[in-house]
């Protein structure tokens, strides 16, 4: 196990690797402890977007082969996990703000993010159609102030998805997010 603080070049060669990322972010979900076969199931899930109960053998083979052998003794060996081969057992070791900013946070939160700009990008499009076609009391005058409307909207939704995905976030005027 490595006793110095990692440079920022070994933290990127570790996490080059979606397992290890996966695996670091699999044990932060656990409170830094777990035994082989979960995170074995959990990483293979992850990797073929499948709930864990319809991971397959082979899909679950593959994965512990890789962790087994491969990732788990590089992360160990970095000092960022203990592993215990015999056991099957792995525990994050206690730095692990450290690696916070490399990890995959989109495997945290599955929202479905896209939905809301389709929305106003196709109440937009409708918008201009209208106005393009002069229908009912939307006429071509009126497109900049549709559109500005629609911008407004997009950057407001922008912020409220950044602000909701970032718990940490001190806001002006002594609001919380």
């Amino acid at each position: 196990m490595s006793e110095h603080e990692l440079t920022q070049a070994e933290l990127f060669d570790v996490f080059s690797n979606a397992r290890r990322r996966r695996t670091v972010q699999y044990l932060k979900r656990q409170g830094g402890a777990c035994d082989l076969a979960p995170l074995v199931e959990q990483v293979a899930a992850w990797e073929n977007d499948v709930d864990p109960d319809e991971v397959t053998r082979t899909q679950r083979r593959r994965v512990y082969i890789s962790l087994y052998q491969t990732h788990l003794p590089m992360l160990e060996e970095h000092g960022i996990v203990d592993w215990d081969p015999d056991d099957h057992t792995i525990d994050l070791l206690p730095h692990e703000d450290v690696f916070d900013p490399y990890l995959d946070h989109r495997l945290e939160d599955q929202r479905e993010w896209h939905r809301p700009y389709v929305t106003v990008t196709a109440l937009g499009v409708l918008g201009l159609v209208i106005s393009w076609l002069s229908i009912g009391p939307l006429t071509a005058a009126a497109a900049p102030v549709v559109a500005l409307t629609l911008c407004l909207l997009v950057l407001a939704l922008a912020v409220v998805q950044h602000v909701s995905r970032r718990p940490d976030l001190e806001l002006p005027l002594g609001l919380t997010s």
